[in-house]
């Protein structure tokens, strides 16, 4: 095992090791005793079909303990934008409660107007029982259309919950909340009016063992979804790469052999006729312009493709569950962090294998070319978000611990990467020398130029996943929770496949116009998906139901991030398919 295999190994599982005792931080086993208190936490509150637009719960005139304690947060509720305090609540273990009085409250007229503004809104709260998250309705709005009256549609306050809990011995296993809707409170005309708040609480005995009570999130979101309909994705995803490389067979592949052979025995004087690809071998390892960005472009990409595959291992091994979201932000902060080590390691060594000198300008880019972007993102959304007081805005206690990590971890890790690079650097493996004067590029047919090749180098990767796109949008912004990651997983590989196989055609294509300029193209057509990524996620905006500014630089912001990943990632592969190749056929045949 060489060197540089085991380094890569020790990064690989120093990773996996660290975010999975973050990520995988469980509560506590606990056992109580019947008649424990068990308390129950109030969150936050907001607009259902706008779920970047939280508040906390005490933003509305709820009832409320003479003195409000906070619970303090971990970092992965932090970043799911979690605000945790005591309540009135009392939900003692296994003890049944009926139309227990929380509180009797005079609501004024401006309570009473923040109510119907949250019902208009559709407003749902949650809460947190035992670290099991639940969820319920503040209120409803009535219309009658049989009977016209200009007082309707009627609002109505929910003033009952009913809390069912289930346990197994001396352990809460579920509990879920139901704002009854015959035990309202009329507040259409927005008057003062005196609220009675009361709750219910029944418990029942389940066999649901303790470890198995998180499988309720994972079977279970707020829009059911189709397995047949994933599978049909996978199913396009397939055939549409079974027709690429069908195409790719009958058009290239044997017109790629008769050149081979045929340049392969050509003599000196039909080489100075010689046309096509083999024509410009002398130029189509001449490294390309902007080194030190396009070695960073390639170490991103391998650390963020680094990234995603450590976080399917963590879901596949349970450490991550998707619908905690928070957890799976701060292993997101933290294996980014780590694999850091991977993009200064493949940025530096490669910009080795093409310079000599300015190393430093390529680990530079490569810590700020994702992240700086990001960054910049970040800090334009939480300032929307501190000016909505949403609690979507993270605290200055959890900025400064994100920037201590980059200046702990990221910055040394980047530079630690880019030294093993540098010092395990190896020669540029060209099967051709280069010529010391380009050969100048002939006219192109419009299908060779970089706009068709990346529209069709990033059309079809996206039909082969844009129905599955749908329902991770609608897992990002509907409250949908996508269970099945296996079938992601899939997907994963196959747009990966495809896009390599794409890249490998369109080179071919290029070459064969004796356009030897393919090193960036290579990475535009590549990455060129996520762009078409982008153009649905906006369809997608205008066609679902979210509302407001913040919502929508949310999901602006988010989505640019995302996608930037992606053509970082499939950019990187695009690339890395190409350079395979060229090396293959210009090896296979006579180069002078």
């Amino acid at each position: 095992m060489t060197s540089e295999t085991r380094f890569a190994l020790f990064v690989i599982f120093a990773a996996l090791a660290t975010s999975a005792r973050i990520a995988g931080a469980s509560p506590e086993d606990q056992r109580y005793s019947v008649g424990d208190v068990v308390p129950l936490f109030v969150n936050k509150i907001g607009p259902l079909n706008n779920p970047s637009e939280t508040y906390q719960y005490y933003d509305l005139p709820f009832c409320q303990p003479d003195k409000i304690t906070k619970k303090r947060e971990t970092l992965m509720e932090v970043l799911n934008g979690d605000h945790m305090a005591t309540s009135l609540y009392a939900l003692n273990f296994r003890e049944n409660k009926t139309l227990e009085i929380l509180c009797e409250k005079k609501l004024n007229s401006n309570d009473v107007a923040e109510f119907k503004d949250a019902i208009s809104n559709d407003y749902y709260f949650q809460m947190t029982y035992d670290d099991l998250p639940l969820w319920g309705f503040i209120g409803k709005i009535e219309d009658n259309l049989l009977v016209p009256n200009e007082t309707w549609p009627n609002y109505y306050l929910f003033r009952h919950v009913q809390f069912d809990v289930l346990y197994n011995e001396n352990r809460v296993i579920e509990i879920s909340a139901f704002s009854d809707p015959t035990y309202t409170v009329d507040i259409t005309d927005g008057v003062e009016t005196n609220v009675k708040f009361t709750y219910s609480v029944f418990w029942s005995a389940t066999s649901t063992r303790f470890e198995n009570r998180m499988g309720k999130y994972l079977r279970s979101s707020l829009h059911p979804q189709s397995v047949q309909l994933h599978w049909f994705s996978i199913i396009n995803s397939v055939i549409i790469i079974m027709l690429s490389v069908g195409t790719f067979v009958m058009l290239f592949l044997q017109k790629l052999k008769n050149d081979i052979t045929k340049y392969s025995v050509v003599d000196e004087e039909e080489d100075m006729q010689e046309v096509g690809w083999k024509h410009i071998h002398g130029d189509v390892f001449r490294f390309p312009p902007y080194t030190s960005l396009f070695c960073a472009v390639l170490g991103t990409g391998t650390q963020l493709l680094t990234l995603v595959f450590f976080v399917f291992v963590l879901v596949f091994l349970g450490v991550l569950y998707p619908y905690n979201r928070g957890a799976l932000s701060s292993s997101l902060v933290i294996i980014y962090a780590i694999t850091s080590l991977i993009g200064g390691y493949v940025a530096s060594s490669f910009h080795a294998q093409l310079a000599t000198t300015k190393w430093g300008k390529t680990l530079l880019l490569t810590g700020i070319l994702y992240l700086g972007p990001v960054i910049l993102t970040f800090s334009v959304l939480n300032t929307v978000a501190i000016s909505y007081g949403a609690t979507a805005a993270l605290p200055f206690g959890t900025i400064l611990v994100f920037i201590l990590i980059w200046i702990l971890v990221t910055v040394p890790l980047l530079t630690l990467g880019g030294m093993f690079g540098y010092v395990f650097r190896s020669e540029f493996q060209a099967p051709c020398a280069t010529r010391s004067c380009p050969k100048e590029i002939p006219p192109l047919p419009w299908y060779s130029k970089t706009p068709s090749q990346m529209f069709l180098g990033g059309l079809l990767p996206f039909c082969a996943v844009f129905i599955e796109l749908h329902y991770i949008y609608t897992s990002l912004w509907s409250h949908k929770i996508h269970t099945d990651t296996s079938i992601l997983f899939i997907l994963f590989i196959l747009l990966i496949v495809l896009t390599a196989i794409l890249s490998v055609g369109m080179t071919y294509i290029q070459l064969s116009g004796e356009d030897h300029q393919w090193w960036w193209r290579s990475v535009l057509r590549g990455g060129s998906a996520s762009i078409f990524m982008y153009g649905y996620s906006i369809m997608f905006y205008a066609r679902s139901s979210m509302t407001g500014s913040m919502q929508l630089l949310f999901f602006l912001g988010y989505n640019a991030c995302i996608c930037y990943a992606f053509f970082l990632m499939l950019g990187t592969i695009g690339f890395h398919a190409s350079l395979l190749f060229v090396r293959r056929i210009y090896h296979a045949v006579k180069c002078d």
